[in-house]
Formats: C-alpha cells, sequence, structure tokens
C-alpha cells in the first residue's frame, strides 16, 4: 500500500469516527447526523424536543364549566408522600381546595400494599364526598374500591392506571395523568437528539407498578427506532428500595460499562437522587456523562439538581400543582352532575436552560381559568 492510499485511509477513518461521536446533551440542529447513526429519527426527534423545550404556551385546558358546588370533602390516599410527585399533587390539591372552599385530608399509604389498602379503608370510613386514588394501581384495593362505590363515594385517580380519563374497569369518574405514551416517546427523544443518534443508555424502572412498567417498555421501543442508540442494562428498582439500592446498582454499571455508558432514563428523577452519591464517588462530573433525564415527576429536588448540573440534566415533569387543581375542577364537574373535562397536559421538557431557575413546571393560565370556572 502506498503512503497516500494508507493517508486517505485514515483520514476516512478519522471523519467516520468524528461523526459518530456524542456531543451532550445539546439538541441543536447545526450538528451531523452521524454517519452509522439514525438520520430519519434523529431529525424527528430533535423537532419534537424543540416542541416540549417550549415554555411559552398559553392555556389549553378549561375554560368554562359549572359553579363551585359548596361544602364538599375530599381524602387523598397517597401511595406514599414519600413520592414527590404523589406529595406535588396533594400540594395542589389542598391550594385549590381552600381557593374553591373544600375540605382536604391526606392518608398516606407508606408505599406497601397494607399500608395502601389501610388508607382506602380509613379513607372510606370518612365518608367523604370524594376520594382521590394517588398513585397506586385500583386492583390492589379492590375491596376497598368496591366499598367506596357501594357508598356512592366518587373516585377521582392521578397516575391511578396507564391512560388519562375515565375508566369503567377501575372505578374511576377519571384519571389525570398525561399521556404515558408522549412522556415516555419525548424521554427517549431528548436522548436520541442529545446523543446525535448514538448512545449507551441504562434504564431505571420499577416493574412492580404497571404504570412505570409500562412507561419503561415504551421508552424501550422508542430508544430502538435509532440503530445507534444501545440499551445497556434494565435496571429495576422497587421505589421504596431506591435510596438503599441504587448506589449500589451504579457503582456497579459504571465498573461494567466505564465510558459506554452515556445517558441514562428513569421513570422517575428520585432514581437521580439516589444515584448521585456513587457518581460523585466514581469522580463523574455533576454535568455528566452521563447525561440523565427523569421521565416524570419533575418535583424540587429535580429542578435542583438540573439547574445546580448534579447529575440531572433534564426531566419531563407533570405539571403537579396543576394536576391538583385538575382534581378538584373534575370532582366539581361530577357533583354539579356533568361529564369529566377531558383534559390532558401536554408534554414538557425541562432543563438547565428552561427552567429559569424554577423549582417546578408551573403552567401559566390554569389558576385564573379554574377561578373563573368556579366563581372565585
Amino acid at each position: 500500500m502506498t503512503a497516500a492510499a494508507t493517508a486517505a485511509l485514515l483520514t476516512a477513518a478519522v471523519v467516520l469516527v468524528a461523526g459518530c461521536g456524542s456531543g451532550g446533551p445539546s439538541t441543536g440542529a447545526g450538528t451531523a447526523p452521524p454517519k452509522d447513526g439514525c438520520p430519519a429519527s434523529l431529525a424527528r426527534a430533535r423537532e419534537a424536543v424543540r416542541q416540549a423545550e417550549n415554555t411559552d404556551g398559553s392555556w389549553t385546558g378549561p375554560t368554562s364549566g359549572p359553579a363551585a358546588v359548596p361544602d364538599r370533602s375530599i381524602v387523598y390516599v397517597a401511595q406514599t408522600m414519600t413520592n414527590p410527585g404523589v406529595a406535588g399533587v396533594a400540594k395542589g390539591l389542598q391550594d385549590a381546595a381552600r381557593t374553591i372552599g373544600w375540605r382536604v385530608r391526606v392518608i398516606d399509604g407508606e408505599g406497601t400494599p397494607a399500608g395502601i389498602q389501610a388508607a382506602l379503608s380509613q379513607a372510606v370510613t370518612l365518608r367523604p364526598s370524594g376520594i382521590v386514588i394517588g398513585g397506586f394501581d385500583p386492583e390492589l384495593t379492590s375491596q376497598q374500591v368496591a366499598r367506596a362505590r357501594a357508598a356512592g363515594i366518587p373516585l377521582v385517580g392521578w397516575h391511578a392506571v396507564g391512560t388519562p380519563g375515565p375508566s369503567k374497569e377501575a372505578g374511576l369518574l377519571t384519571n389525570v395523568t398525561t399521556k404515558v405514551e408522549d412522556v415516555a416517546r419525548i424521554s427517549a427523544d431528548w436522548v436520541i437528539a442529545g446523543a446525535g443518534g448514538n448512545a449507551g443508555v441504562v434504564l431505571f424502572t420499577d416493574d412492580s407498578i404497571p404504570f412505570a412498567r409500562n412507561k419503561s417498555e415504551l421508552i424501550k421501543r422508542e430508544l430502538a427506532t435509532c440503530s445507534g442508540v444501545e440499551l445497556l442494562s434494565y435496571e429495576n428498582i422497587p421505589i421504596p428500595d431506591a435510596s438503599s439500592r441504587t448506589p449500589q446498582e451504579v457503582s456497579s454499571l459504571l465498573s461494567r460499562f466505564r465510558d459506554r455508558w452515556t445517558y441514562s432514563v428513569a421513570i422517575n428523577d428520585l432514581y437521580f437522587d439516589d444515584a448521585a452519591p456513587a457518581f460523585r464517588a466514581a469522580g463523574r462530573p455533576g454535568s455528566g456523562p452521563p447525561f440523565n433525564i427523569g421521565a416524570g415527576d419533575g418535583d424540587p429536588s429535580a429542578f435542583q439538581r438540573i439547574n445546580s448540573g448534579q447529575f440531572q440534566a433534564a426531566t419531563v415533569p407533570e405539571p403537579l400543582s396543576q394536576q391538583g387543581w385538575q382534581i378538584v375542577d373534575e370532582f366539581n364537574r361530577a357533583f354539579a352532575g356533568g361529564p369529566p373535562s377531558g383534559y390532558v397536559a401536554p408534554v414538557h421538557i425541562s432543563t438547565a436552560d428552561n427552567s429559569r431557575g424554577a423549582a417546578s413546571w408551573d403552567p401559566p393560565g390554569y389558576r385564573e381559568a379554574y377561578r373563573k370556572i368556579w366563581g372565585r
């Protein structure tokens, strides 16, 4: 082989390697698609992420409905108040109840089947005007749900089943949640877009929760649309065990995959709170890699990590406070004899660039809209 031919081959190799590199969490359109990546999926992912990162959207929820029905009481049965998403909705619910003039009581199921069943039993015994199924599968409490329905107590869910809207099978007037398909897709698209179509990914989930298991399967499916993205590991860690198990698992993953691990997706932000000590002990920079995104819920601690560049780069937050207000509005519509609103919040991605130091995703306009509807 001549010297000129050898130089040409070396130049081609350098170009190919450069084209396959990952540039971190930036999704700027100026980065060329990698040679062996997924140009079509990459272009689609970049556009989806661009739209989801927009913070200037106006309120798209209901603007009309029944005036406030007076003198009602709501019991919020929480899967566990250590889950920041469950706790965030409870706070929004309490704020909305004060505005409409209702009473609210929160009962913590403490994250165990027995505790959740006992909490819902207590809620039914209190005979409130309505009960919220806060973040757990109604099948877990089928006997208590049957008692509530027999007593004529309406049930509204938050992340109780896999889809938003009414659920006759689960006995819910409606279930308040974003669409899990949209959350899963946009979190995976953020990885594809940020990595330029080439990434080694670890996925953290809790298969004991049907909603979470479904979300993680959808994330896997979307990641698989890009041939340059490799799922290195699927980590099934129950949320109640996350604080004790995640640090050890992360240390093991870092030893196994080293620099191949460039991105992470978790079905809940709290995994990255628990992972931080292990990343720090391994000398990994807080700004990544791996670049980490939470596919829900967007609690204040997640925003703190994102805004300070500490082992989380993005989250797909639920508008937790807005959903608490929506739950009150859904009950009010039912008490007035009307149907559910049908509103489903669109997905959003929060990063350090677009959160502007905020501690939650709080879309504009909903408080004013609900006050106007209720006459408050």
